[in-house]
């Protein structure tokens, strides 16, 4: 603007000197600087700093001030205008540590002559806190009077704290840092968070504004915190001990969570954000860390035995939160599946329901880590491990079982209600069935199961039967379920089979009264029967002769052997109350067909004209006598069959049903025959044992032992010891397949 006008008159008296001004025109007005600054009187300086000081004292004393406030701001710009800034601050400094180190007076204990009593905890507190409050008040007000020398002169002067940091230094310098007043305020605090920690209530806006204060005052730490968390240690390990000791696991770990929530309100409406983490771990340290151990040896079995999911996702969130705690967990967790587990397995009282037991125990445990652990990969495969072990401890047995357990779910008259329920069951089943290692023996028990069901028609459902067969083969590959499938498959040729057999027997010029249905069974895909010659009736027998003629006429090379055990006929059958025709066994049939030509016989009479061996005889008797359907009439009555008995037939028999099922007693699997089958798969497994070694030194030539036998344990898949690996070493041996190296004991070579 100065310069604009300079620029205007240099231009005016420009045209002045080229040109007179007319008479009369009106003249500007040039506004020019001073030459000199104007000078401050002597006593401005001093007294308008006197003015100030009265105003800084009416603050520090809360009394109205004499001046306007306006005018003492402008007195402080006017001084600092003057460079009379650095004597300002240091005099406003004075005034204000003067008032300060006033202050301490009212903190300290006066002698008892003076006092009565000392000031209370509490009321000491309220005391420091209104004096911190009345003093950043005025601090606040005496920085907006002399803002100019706070944003001027102090800006300038980085080694120079601010009028709101000067106040905090004095207030820290002459107030906190007494050793006496320090103490006081910190073990009054201390004491108050005691006091909320054992249930009291407390003024949390007092105990914010102090904790601020130290915060702000840069004390926070060193003085409060360290000591803070001491004191924390101290209480909850004392805690710690002594609840372990009153209270019951689930009750403590509530307890434990309770305290770390209120921890964590303490932080946020009134310690610093800084303490948080310390705390929590000081917490977390003293109330679990410590106790880890105790809690899961009084607890963990209690919590899963009695399945308290609530406590258990508890316990693994609050374990999760210390260091080693969910490793500690894993450890005892793994050690209570085997434990458990072990308990069901290894139990001969408890085999009936072991398999069922063992699928409840599993969904217990799914449930405990999908829900509770938060479906930790290290919690699920530890529990794989733990079932893989405790459920080989016993050999072959539960495999056996496994197996009788899906031949009682896939056989007709199981009460699962629908196909969903019974496809969920078979899902469960094979998931257990996958930590099997003897899964031959379970084949075995397996095969033997499914030739019953599909040869006596007692197969619940084909689907289902399929569905378990893709399961297994999807499982332990094709060459498992290859025997499986054969015999599916010969069921399905033997319908085909029938279907041809019946228009070759319409062209027969002898047709037979007896309608004859055969299944052809491949002897390599089923089970091994015993055997037994028994006599049939002539026609029966002639019905046998047209059947092989068509069959080896269509089949040639093939040799046909008649298995009578698992055959079954219905018989046309009169009684006084009419017809009735009767579901039996063949067995059954060639006992009763004796009874169209004598009236009465005896178990002798019977076994000659029958051919039937003793054992089954007789439990062919008591099922035809003795059962709910008796068609024959016992003398003397009573349950058992003996040598003496005398059977004639009821033809008082009465049944409200036309065709009546007489069930062939079942002989209980006897401890021979689940030998035998055991036996068999022992054997099946020498000879893998055989193939296995002769494939390898063929294929290798010359092998040390301990590599042979390690190349076994990759090949085999079912457990093997090391003994038995030798002896078939050895009979390979004598059997000229191998040869041991004539200097070194250990060396094997292959004899092509």
């Amino acid at each position: 603007m100065m310069a604009e006008d300079l620029q205007h008159n240099q231009k005016s008296n420009f045209n002045g000197l080229t040109k007179p001004a007319k008479a009369g025109a009106s003249k500007k007005l040039i506004i020019k600087n001073f030459k000199d600054r104007p000078k401050l009187t002597d006593s401005y300086t001093e007294d308008t700093w006197m003015k100030l000081r009265d105003a800084v004292g009416a603050i520090q004393n809360s009394t109205s001030i004499k001046y306007n406030l306006e005018e003492l701001y402008q007195a402080v710009e006017n001084l600092c205008s003057y460079k009379v800034s650095p004597m300002l601050y240091k005099q406003l400094r004075q005034v204000c540590e003067d008032h300060v180190r006033a202050q301490i007076h009212q903190f300290r204990e006066y002698p008892s002559a003076v006092r009565t009593e000392s000031l209370d905890s509490l009321s000491f507190l309220k005391r420091m806190n209104r004096c911190w409050q009345d003093h950043c008040r005025q601090t606040i007000m005496i920085r907006s009077i002399f803002l100019f020398l706070d944003r001027t002169y102090v800006l300038q002067n980085s080694l120079l704290p601010s009028i709101w940091d000067t106040g905090l230094e004095l207030f820290r310098t002459h107030i906190v840092s007494d050793s006496g007043v320090q103490s006081r305020t910190v073990e009054g605090i201390l004491e108050q968070i005691e006091r909320e920690r054992n249930g009291e209530t407390v003024d949390r806006s007092l105990l914010r504004s102090l904790l601020g204060m130290l915060s702000d005052l840069q004390v926070y730490k060193d003085s409060f915190e360290q000591r803070f968390l001491t004191e924390t240690t101290r209480l909850y390990a004392a805690e710690g001990q002594r609840l372990m000791q009153e209270r019951e696991v689930p009750e403590y770990l509530h307890h434990v969570a309770r305290r770390l929530e209120e921890e964590n309100d303490r932080v946020i409406s009134y310690l610093d954000q800084s303490t948080q983490k310390p705390l929590i771990a000081a917490v977390e340290k003293q109330l679990l860390g410590e106790h880890m151990t105790a809690i899961l040896q009084k607890g963990l079995q209690t919590l899963l035995d009695e399945n308290r999911v609530c406590e258990l996702t508890l316990l693994y969130d609050l374990f999760s939160k210390v260091k080693g705690g969910l490793t500690a967990l894993l450890q005892y967790w793994r050690d209570y599946i085997k434990s458990s587990g072990g308990e069901i397995v290894s139990s001969p009282e408890k085999d009936k329901e072991m398999v069922q037991e063992l699928l409840d125990f599993k969904d217990r445990m799914d449930l405990v880590s999908q829900r509770c652990f938060q479906r930790n990969e290290t919690f699920i495969n530890a529990m794989k491990e733990a079932f893989e072990n405790f459920i080989n401890k016993r050999p072959n047995k539960p495999a056996e079982l496994i197996a009788k357990y899906v031949d009682s779910k896939l056989r007709a008259g199981n009460k699962e209600a629908t196909e969903e329920e019974l496809e969920r069951i078979l899902d469960k089943i094979m998931i257990i069935f996958r930590f099997i290692h003897g899964k031959d023996v379970f084949e075995a028990f397996y095969k033997k199961d499914l030739a019953k069901r599909l040869l006596v028609g007692k197969s619940a459902s084909v689907d289902a039967e399929k569905s378990m067969l893709s399961k297994l083969k999807h499982e332990c590959g094709a060459a498992f379920t290859s025997k499986l499938e054969g015999m599916f498959k010969d069921m399905e040729l033997s319908k085909d089979v029938m279907i041809q057999f019946k228009q070759y027997m319409q062209n027969q010029t002898d047709p037979s009264n007896i309608e004859l249905t055969v299944n052809i069974l491949t002897m390599g895909h089923w089970p091994s029967y015993t055997p037994m010659d028994v006599h049939l009736p002539a026609e029966m027998v002639k019905l046998q002769e047209v059947f092989k003629l068509f069959y080896l006429g269509k089949h040639s090379g093939r040799k046909l052997q008649w298995q009578p055990t698992l055959g079954h006929a219905v018989l046309k059958t009169e009684f006084k109350e009419g017809k009735k025709e009767l579901q039996v066994s063949l067995f059954q049939t060639l006992v009763l067909l004796i009874f169209n030509e004598a009236d009465e016989c005896s178990v002798e009479d019977i076994r000659t004209a029958t051919g039937i061996e003793d054992g089954e005889l007789k439990r062919t008797l008591q099922s035809l006598a003795c059962g709910k359907a008796r068609v024959l009439n016992k003398t003397p009555r009573g349950k058992d069959v003996e040598d003496a008995d005398r059977f004639h037939f009821n033809s008082d028999f009465r049944h409200k049903l036309f065709r009546i099922k007489i069930n062939q007693i079942q002989m209980k699997e006897t401890v021979e025959e689940q030998v035998s089958t055991t036996e068999r798969v022992f054997q099946d497994r020498q000879y893998q044992i055989d193939a296995a070694v002769v494939r390898i030194m063929k294929m290798r030539k010359t092998l040390s032992h301990n590599l042979l036998v390690s190349e076994l344990y990759n090949q085999l898949k079912f457990p093997v010891k090391p003994a038995d690996l030798k002896k078939r070493i050895e009979s390979l041996i004598d059997r000229d397949y191998m040869e041991r190296d004539k200097e070194n004991a250990n060396q094997y070579h292959y004899v092509a």
